[in-house]
This record gives structure tokens, sequence and C-alpha cells, in this order.
């Protein structure tokens, strides 16, 4: 269905499938920082103008003091508790699937999941992703929030791409096989 908007999972992982240790300390992510490399990140985010991110996700990105994370873009944060709109910031309590259904059939850029993994683990569920840009740490971090987690469906994947980085990091790129 070209006709439809893209929702692209863009995320890191740890080499063990960990996208946060146990005590969800993210510092593991500093292994790779670089002067002057986001590792195509912006150019990615130029490409979107919807975002779909955890609560989790979203208040410890706001913690870390950056109280809109994707600004000019429309953030949905997917809450169990009901909150007011600000700006752009909308507070999702509903199906997630329904919701990037939704979004996916209006006028607009790519959808961008930035988080978290139960958000991506619903989406994979629901066969609502369309691409993967997965970024991997490489640490082992031996535990903690798996990205993808145990007994999902089976989903079959076409690699588009794969780029290393100086700094250890990899970059698969999939796409969905329809």
């Amino acid at each position: 269905m070209a006709d439809q908007r893209e929702l692209i999972l863009y995320i890191a992982t740890s080499l063990d499938g960990f996208i946060a240790p146990p005590d969800e300390d993210l510092s593991f992510l500093n292994a790779v920082a670089a002067e002057g490399e986001d590792y195509g990140y912006a150019d990615f985010v130029a490409t979107c103008d919807t975002v779909i991110m955890g609560r989790r996700t979203y208040d410890k990105v706001v913690a870390m003091g950056v109280p809109d994370p994707h600004p000019e873009r429309s953030l949905y944060v997917i809450t169990r508790t009901a909150r007011p709109s600000q700006g752009d910031i909308h507070f999702h309590t509903g199906d997630v699937a329904e919701l990037v259904r939704s979004l996916k059939h209006g006028v607009g850029k790519r959808i961008y999941c930035d988080g978290g993994a139960q958000i991506a683990q619903a989406l994979v569920r629901h066969d609502l992703i369309d691409r993967y840009v997965i970024s991997i740490i490489p640490v082992l971090l031996g535990g903690g929030i798996q990205l993808f987690g145990d007994g999902g469906p089976l989903k079959r994947l076409r690699s588009t791409g794969l780029r290393t980085y100086a700094s250890g990091l990899v970059q698969l790129h999939y796409e969905r096989v329809r």
C-alpha cells in the first residue's frame, strides 16, 4: 500500500538485545559517542513529522532536561493516564495499533517509533512496522529491557543496508517483507 505513511522503528540496543539495563541507566549509549557523529539521526528525523513514544521513554527524556523531545513534530506519548495535550504533544490512552493505523492513512511524512520496548513489541505483533533501523552498541548488558522480548510472532524482514562506524556501532536497516 504505497499510499500509506511508513512507520519506522529507529532505536539503539546493546549487542545482546537490550535497550536499557535493569536500572534503566542509558549511559551505555555513550560508548559510541563521537564528536560530530549522529549516525544518520538528523537526516532520518528530517523525513518524519510524527513520533510515537512510550510514556516511560518520554518521562526519561524529560527528566534529562528535554521538555519537548521532538519539537516541530506531532508527538504521541502512549500512556495509561489521561493528560491534556501540550501543543504538539498528545497523550494517547487508547490502543496504539489503532492510533498507528489511523496515522498511516493520514497525510504527512514518515512516522517514527522512538521507543520503548512495549510499544515496539505491540507494533511488531500487529505487523505495523514498515522499516527497522537498529543501531547495535558494542556492549553486553547481560540483562534489562529486551527490545523485542520473547514469544513474538515470526516476522520476515529484508536487509536494505548495513553501516559500520569507527566507534564500533553497527547500524542495521531492514524492511518488512509483505
